[in-house]
């Protein structure tokens, strides 16, 4: 004889179900380090303190800025990165800031050169947490010169120069269809 046999489904799968996902994985890789190990005081940097001067500079405050925000002093901050054992938490801080110079110039990115749509980064979050940004393009300048070129068409076509509408018209006629068939 084999043994009891149990009635619970959820125990029939359990072996075979994939493991749980760790809540450190969700986090971006700036944010997965181990802090620097120092003494409780209440003006210290506890590790908490840490994580959010980390989170501090990955959203793109500066060194002094990112101490203010935590409540410390930019001199402690890198009195703390120098310590011995402090290897993670620099690697961290170094991994922010590159990662809010990332931002920073995705956001001041042009998709299209010289035509005024600009690409944003917009926060993507899952169930409150911050998981990444997606780069989204805003067009509202691109429309505006549109409506500024409709104005400018009806215009002309109303003072009889077609032929300067024709030539306007063939003049962008390449450039648009290039960005249409984007």
């Amino acid at each position: 004889m084999t043994g009891p046999r149990t009635t619970d489904p959820a125990a029939a799968f359990a072996s075979t179900a994939a493991p749980a996902p760790r809540p450190e994985d969700a986090l971006p890789p700036f944010l997965r380090f181990t802090p620097v190990s120092v003494k409780a005081r209440h003006d210290g940097w506890s590790h908490a303190i840490q994580l959010r001067f980390v989170l501090a500079i990955a959203r793109g405050a500066g060194v002094d800025e990112a101490a203010r925000s935590v409540g410390r002093a930019r001199v402690g901050a890198y009195r703390l990165r120098r310590r011995a054992g402090a290897e993670s938490f620099a690697a961290a801080w170094d991994s922010a800031a590159a990662f809010a110079a990332e931002a920073r110039g995705a956001a001041h990115r042009r998709a299209v050169v010289g035509s005024s749509i600009e690409t944003l980064l917009v926060p993507r979050f899952y169930r409150g947490r911050l998981i990444g940004y997606v780069e989204r393009e805003q067009v509202s300048g691109v429309m505006g010169r549109l409506a500024v070129l409709d104005r400018l068409a009806a215009r002309i076509e109303a003072e009889g120069r077609t032929a300067e509408l024709r030539a306007l018209s063939e003049r962008l006629g390449p450039f648009l269809d290039q960005r249409i068939q984007r």
